[in-house]
């Protein structure tokens, strides 16, 4: 047997059958931890967002993002690491409501602004979690990845209808087919 196939038969042994007894790589363990301390830390923003929100609209759609998006994947990702006895970053503590008439106008954030904020946040979850789906080799955790980049894809949907219904998005500049006479 030539040293290819010994590994492969290692290998095979190893990545065989249910893919939570299979071990966890670098990048899996990266990609997860890396996941799990951005979510925690969108979770404690968008508390954050809540307070400064006045658009009532924004602010469900806020709340609803936290509890069908952010909180499922803070436990699914913490419930892989601890079954891989990988130690999780801390949780921030939940923010108090605060009344938006308490907050100063000029420190303030405009509704606008917390949309593109949300946004690029989305957005680039969504990248994050292929680049997390497209290095795991274990399925649930490429399928973890590709479950979580789906939702905030919804998810980005419902804020730019929001955008566009407000009148907040500032489209670049739009290309309109001139015919030559």
């Amino acid at each position: 047997m030539n040293l290819l196939s010994k590994g492969s038969k290692i290998i095979m042994g190893i990545l065989s059958g249910n893919p939570q007894d299979e071990p966890l790589h670098y990048g899996e363990v990266f990609g997860l931890w890396s996941a799990l301390s951005v979510t925690k830390a969108a979770l404690d923003g968008y508390q954050v967002f809540i307070n400064h929100t006045g658009d009532q609209e924004l602010k469900a759609f806020l709340k609803q993002v936290i509890e069908s998006s952010i909180k499922p994947s803070i436990k699914n990702i913490e419930v892989v690491l601890l079954q891989n006895d990988i130690a999780v970053p801390p949780t921030p503590a939940e923010r108090p409501e605060a009344d938006l008439e308490q907050i100063p106008v000029g420190a303030r954030l405009q509704d606008a602004q917390i949309a593109y904020m949300v946004a690029a946040d989305i957005a680039a979850g969504v990248v994050a979690c292929g680049q997390g789906a497209s290095q795991s080799i274990r399925e649930d955790v490429g399928l973890l990845f590709g479950q979580m980049g789906a939702k905030k894809t919804i998810d980005g949907a419902a804020l730019l209808q929001i955008m566009k219904d407000k009148g907040w998005l500032v489209p670049p500049p739009l290309h309109h087919e001139t015919k030559q006479q």
